[in-house]
């Protein structure tokens, strides 16, 4: 019973010293264990060597997401729940920025267990999307190429739940921020952030404040059941550029999308996910927050809009309103012109793999 203590209080010791020092530990015999008796049927426990790529991937990268999920407040919601206090420890025990492909990869592989997700129907492929944060032209006041507004969620008690797109900018229910092309500003909706360029060079950030609630409609598919194809095809570059050549068309089409999304000034210029943590080009992901906690390290495998394997350690930090199932995801390029190109295309099949930390519990589904 002594040695048993002595060796409790030994690893205490230099888990403790190993968090003030920030090194890269073992936690194969974690501190704390937890209970793993429920386990959603859609996961399967595999090893790191079932990874596709895992070996390759440069990880360092998804280390410094991760670390932006340490700093974010948990919200510990879903069917798939990681204990707090084994989270935490993780958190606290964080390779060096510094550290070495190796050593990360090791500490990833030491206090984190993979898992491959499957669909509900048993399959093991769904679907990975991409969105980016557009760079948009914009004014402080309206004009004649500024004649949408922009606008922060309203300050005078009046509710836009339920309020469709075409009333809340009629009647202005919400504080304008600023203005800009009826097409951008559906288009930074879309998104759920963007950069704002003023008359004056200034760059200012929006992120995502709140939804009034309505569904989404598409535009091009608005276009294609009215007989309109624009030159290019429904591709989104397509529809921006039609509309834009063609206002009074571009406020009907884009006024029958109800939905309508407020923004906040974002000071430092980050683009924020539902973290409510900086997002990190191409190793943030958005997921489905019914499913899933928030801040988890997410393994996925898949290609790129041009065929490209794509095979990354990626942190979920965001979630979207078409982002719905077990396989599903949304993967943040950036933003301005070259994230664009990667985002518009991206549609691909691809396997997905969540990392759990070692030694774990699920809260029970609802």
């Amino acid at each position: 019973m002594l040695l048993f203590n002595k060796k409790i209080i030994w690893q205490g010791f230099l888990a403790s010293l190993c968090a003030i020092m920030l090194c890269s530990c073992d936690l194969s015999t974690p501190t704390v264990s937890s209970d793993n008796s429920v386990v959603p049927s859609n996961l399967k426990r595999v090893s790191y060597a079932d990874l596709p790529g895992w070996r390759d991937d440069d990880v360092r990268y998804a280390l410094q997401a991760f670390r932006n999920s340490c700093k974010a407040k948990i919200q510990y919601t879903g069917r798939v729940v990681p204990d707090r206090q084994l989270f935490a420890e993780k958190c606290q025990m964080l390779p060096s920025a510094s550290a070495d492909v190796a050593t990360i990869r090791a500490w990833f592989e030491s206090n984190f267990q993979p898992y491959q997700i499957y669909n509900d129907n048993g399959t093991d492929r769904g679907t990975y999307t991409g969105y980016y944060s557009p760079i948009i032209p914009a004014c402080r006041t309206k004009t004649a190429v500024c004649n949408e507004p922009l606008m922060g969620i309203p300050t005078d008690g009046r509710a836009y739940k339920g309020v469709a797109k075409k009333d809340i900018v009629e009647k202005k229910i919400g504080r304008v921020l600023y203005w800009a092309n009826i097409v951008d500003v559906q288009n930074i909706q879309i998104q759920g952030s963007g950069n704002l360029r003023l008359e004056d060079g200034t760059d200012v950030k929006l992120n995502f404040a709140a939804v009034n609630d309505m569904p989404f409609k598409s535009i091009g598919e608005e276009l294609r059941n009215r007989g309109i194809r624009p030159a290019g095809g429904y591709s989104s570059e397509a529809v921006w550029q039609h509309l834009k050549a063609n206002p009074a068309l571009a406020k009907d089409v884009i006024y029958k999308n109800p939905r309508y999304v407020y923004f906040y000034e974002s000071t430092p210029p980050d683009v924020i996910g539902k973290l409510g943590t900086p997002l990190s080009k191409i190793r943030s992901i958005a997921m489905d927050d019914d499913i899933y906690t928030l801040g988890l390290p997410v393994y996925i495998s898949t290609n790129l809009s041009d065929g490209r394997p794509f095979r990354r350690l990626m942190i979920a930090q965001d979630t979207g309103s078409a982002i719905r199932g077990w396989i599903r995801a949304d993967i943040f390029f950036g933003k301005g012109d070259e994230a664009y190109k990667y985002a518009q295309g991206q549609h691909a099949q691809g396997q997905m793999f969540i990392l759990m930390p070692k030694v774990y519990s699920y809260v029970k589904p609802k």
